[in-house]
């Protein structure tokens, strides 16, 4: 949530992100709803004071045993016109909530301006994509030929989306989730936490997801409670509502999840194989930082994610999304997409974001620095990594001829664990 005065100072800018970001909001109406507001607090307060005044004559009356009739008589009129203005005011502000919950995080001014996609800017190029002296077979092939998927029962018992890991595929899918998580609680120094699948609607509005998104989630209507996206969510609010020490930042926290999309919009899109789910599996970064520091922060993450493709030895990419492809929360996001050989493109299998203090206003996430003055946190996260498509570049990189495939060196342990 972007601050209302900063809206009422700078409207232009934020006009300019509404449209750089493809949003629909209106702005025009959210200023002319706080201009009302404003303007029924002034009538509350100024009566409220009538009120208070009135109400030490009439006290001043009774000690003096004169008669106070006439002033009981205002009094009881203010009091009618005070609880109209409230009821007022009481709409007003919500309404006014409701709309600032449409308006989109502001881009920082380093992000590329661009329609959509097609728009981002690529940073740079990193390792050597794999060469062969076969024709390489794509993922799903290769699962198949392995025994490692099993898409269509997967489709029977819940529909299409929501694969089924067999045998090696299922101890490969678990060997990435563990080694992935304690890559970045050893070499990185986060927290590891284990948290909620399902959350309130307030925690899914507190990191954006609502109610832009509400329709790609998945939705329990008895208890009105959501499915999680990503980690992002619950892990983002553990602090909703609370205020923090200066000394209690920065916050580094990591955690494994299932992950549920409905991909409302995703007709259309190439879903093959393990490229797009409504279920699949995520290790998630997610740090609370002082505003100084968030840009640093968001670069340190961008090599913790950077760090998993190496050490697999893949061929990736870095690229700045432009306005038109960030998320709604978000004012600067890397998204890393990584090779994959038999399909011959890159997919993306981290987006690592800067949300700056928009999600923590949202989630009311606050804190006293060093002077014992109020602020907002900065909050960042970043996939370390989704698995599907790391999975798809695995099987495409490592692939042998016969469709037999090699243990990339790191994960081999993992593989081999022995109880």
């Amino acid at each position: 949530m972007i601050d209302l005065k900063y809206i009422r100072a700078n409207p232009d800018v934020v006009r300019n992100a509404i449209v750089n970001k493809n949003e629909k909001a209106d702005l025009d109406l959210l200023l002319v709803t706080d201009e009302k507001r404003r303007k029924l607090q002034y009538d509350f307060d100024q009566l409220k004071a009538r009120q208070n005044s009135v109400s030490q004559i009439i006290a001043q009356k009774k000690r003096a045993r004169e008669d106070a009739s006439e002033e009981l008589a205002r009094m009881a009129k203010v009091a009618e016109e005070i609880k109209a203005i409230q009821a007022d005011l009481n709409a007003v502000n919500t309404e006014v909530e409701a709309r600032l919950l449409t308006i989109p995080n502001i881009p920082h001014p380093s992000v590329p301006i661009g329609r959509d996609e097609s728009l981002n800017e690529v940073i740079r190029h990193e390792g050597e994509a794999p060469r062969f002296d076969f024709e390489p077979k794509d993922h799903l092939d290769i699962a198949n030929m392995n025994q490692m998927l099993d898409l269509s029962r997967g489709a029977k018992i819940s529909g299409s989306g929501f694969p089924i890991y067999t045998g090696f595929g299922a101890k490969m899918e678990r060997a990435l989730i563990n080694y992935m998580l304690e890559y970045h609680l050893q070499k990185h120094g986060y927290t590891e936490l284990m948290v909620p699948l399902v959350v309130n609607r307030k925690t899914m509005t507190g990191t954006g997801q609502l109610p832009k998104l509400e329709d790609d989630m998945y939705h329990i209507s008895e208890d009105d409670l959501f499915l999680i996206p990503t980690a992002e969510v619950p892990v983002t609010n553990i602090y909703a509502d609370e205020v923090l020490s200066y000394k209690d930042l920065p916050q580094k926290y990591v955690a494994y999840t299932p992950c549920f999309r409905r991909e409302a919009g995703s007709y259309g899109k190439d879903t093959r194989g393990l490229q797009r789910l409504h279920q699949f599996n995520k290790v998630e970064m997610v740090r609370f930082v002082e505003p100084e520091n968030s840009e640093a922060a968001l670069e340190e993450m961008l090599h913790d994610a950077e760090d998993i493709l190496k050490a697999f030895g893949l061929h990736y990419r870095v690229v700045s999304l432009c306005t038109g492809d960030l998320s709604f929360a978000s004012e600067k996001t890397y998204d890393l997409e990584v090779w994959a050989a038999g399909s011959g493109k890159y997919l993306e299998v981290s987006s690592v974001s800067n949300f700056g203090e928009f999600q923590a206003r949202r989630a009311n996430i606050r804190y006293k620095d060093a002077d014992g003055k109020m602020r907002h946190p900065h909050t960042l996260n970043g996939s370390g990594l989704a698995t599907p498509r790391l999975m798809i570049a695995l099987l495409e990189s490592y692939q042998h001829a016969d469709g037999s495939l090699r243990i990339p060196d790191v994960l081999k342990p993992w593989m081999e664990l022995k109880v």
